[in-house]
């Protein structure tokens, strides 16, 4: 984003010992520190031009309000967190804000072809309206699709349109913060007995209170018709572990092919909690599909742990998949600053968080010093500056035939769908394959063997199939 203006660097300490820093407006500070590199009407020069619609590191406010504040690391972008107030770099960010032809959060239009290594990709708009902040999708058959709604719903898709008509009866939720409905799957033998398993925050008494206690719940029911039935927790903490004023609640729901099922719990902004066996913030956990505990779990022996526990020291797992062949479950997992995750989830392994990272605080504090520790997990890949990595789905499906058993991963804050190729369970490529048109929620492969995502910025459902190959 912005560079430190050289010419500036010697008079900067003068500046700033002289008391004359104080607020100013957005045009004036941009020219003093900014101008000479990324030039006076951002049009670019020693560094890139701002007057663009390719915001590869964020494009809303407080995206590039951080890059501003903290820096963007492994690139030349300095922070100025420590030479301008907030104040001023709010300023600056509005000012490269209102001078953008196209507005950086302006909704971008939806290709309908990708051009990728492999494939031309259609890309068709199947939900476009009448749908809020859609978190997660499953087909039930090749018609049907249940879709959840972080505000607090779950409507059916039925061949690529959505039904008016929500679900009813379902239980209410505190969508606070990053709270609300998330993740949803489907029984094993879904066919036979119409489980729906869904994860959701709950605050106690459902507070709207921003600060009220909560914690993340799973339930399964079925849905005969419209309507919730049959509900039956799963998972409940007691409210002596709910947390007030959480944030980053989770949370994936996978089935394995052994027919356990796994969520994740994020650390609710408690980052010790998540090496805290007795607490559920930061963990990956394993249970039966009816909400018992598996005998082998890693923790089921030990005194005050949570026995659902599977993992531990994970900030904010946000995607989760079964790898088609080994049958590995690998996740995705939010660093803060940096240090995004690819991991493979291992039976009672540690993942570190906080106590190594690759990331640092949204403050521009040190969470620690540390990258690396024995008896702690090191990612397949970590992404930094973070791309708020989120779904996560391997490709097998006959339609993507030169893509079978690549990884896609989808991203929120860089609006990304990027390919990996695995081998050895290393990454060796990524591609990406889509940019810029909305935060990258869900993705999940169709009955038809087509790729479905879920948008949101702007809340939309897309279809992309090969179109012909390369």
């Amino acid at each position: 984003m912005l560079q430190l203006k050289k010419v500036f660097a010697f008079s900067l300490p003068l500046f700033i010992a002289s008391g004359c820093l104080f607020a100013q407006d957005g045009k004036t500070i941009y020219k003093t520190y900014c101008g000479g590199c990324h030039g006076a009407l951002l049009q670019g020069n020693t560094a890139p031009k701002l007057i663009k619609t390719d915001w590869k590191y964020g494009r809303d406010r407080g995206a590039i309000i951080r890059n501003i504040k903290f820096g963007i690391k492994s690139t030349e972008m300095i922070g100025f967190g420590k030479i301008l107030k907030d104040d001023d770099i709010n300023s600056v960010a509005d000012f490269v804000i209102a001078s953008q032809k196209v507005p950086p959060d302006a909704i971008r239009p939806i290709p309908d072809r990708l051009i990728t290594k492999d494939y031309i990709l259609k890309v068709e708009k199947l939900v476009t309206k009448d749908i809020n902040t859609p978190w997660g999708i499953e087909f039930v058959d090749a018609h049907r699709a249940l879709i959840t709604e972080r505000s607090g719903g779950i409507h059916w898709m039925i061949d690529g349109k959505l039904d008016p008509e929500p679900i009813k009866g379902l239980p209410k939720t505190y969508a606070q913060n990053t709270g609300g409905y998330m993740d949803l799957a489907l029984d094993p033998d879904y066919s036979k007995n119409g489980w729906v398993y869904f994860a959701f925050s709950q605050a106690i008494g459902n507070s709207e209170d921003k600060d009220a206690a909560g914690m993340t719940k799973v339930v399964r029911g079925k849905i005969v018709d419209h309507q919730w039935t049959n509900e039956e927790t799963l998972f409940e903490v007691p409210d002596s572990l709910k947390v007030s004023g959480g944030n980053r609640w989770g949370c994936r729901l996978l089935f394995d092919k052994e027919g356990f099922l796994y969520f994740s719990i994020g650390d609710m902004a408690r980052a010790m909690d998540s090496q805290d066996a007795g607490k559920p913030s930061g963990k990956v956990f394993r249970i039966y599909s009816d909400g018992s505990i598996p005998k082998d779990n890693p923790f089921v022996k030990r005194k005050g742990a949570l026995p659902a526990i599977f993992t531990i020291g994970n900030r904010n797992v946000q995607g989760i998949t079964l790898h088609p062949v080994t049958g590995q479950i690998w996740a995705t997992e939010h660093g803060p600053m940096g240090g995004d995750e690819l991991n493979i989830l291992k039976k009672g392994a540690n993942y570190g968080w906080p106590l190594i990272t690759y990331g640092v605080d949204y403050s521009g504090d040190i969470v620690s010093k540390e990258t690396r520790k024995v008896g702690m997990e090191q990612p397949i890949v970590q992404w930094t500056p973070s791309i708020a990595v989120c779904p996560a789905e391997f490709i097998n499906s006959n339609l993507f035939s030169k893509w079978k058993n690549n990884l896609l991963v989808g991203a929120l804050a860089f609006e990304e769908i990027r390919r990996l190729v695995i081998e050895n369970n290393k990454v060796t490529k990524q591609e990406i394959i889509l940019k810029g048109v909305g935060r990258v929620r869900d993705l999940k492969t169709g009955p038809d063997g087509a790729l479905y995502v879920l948008l949101n910025n702007p809340d939309m459902v897309l279809r992309i199939s090969p179109e012909k190959k390369l």
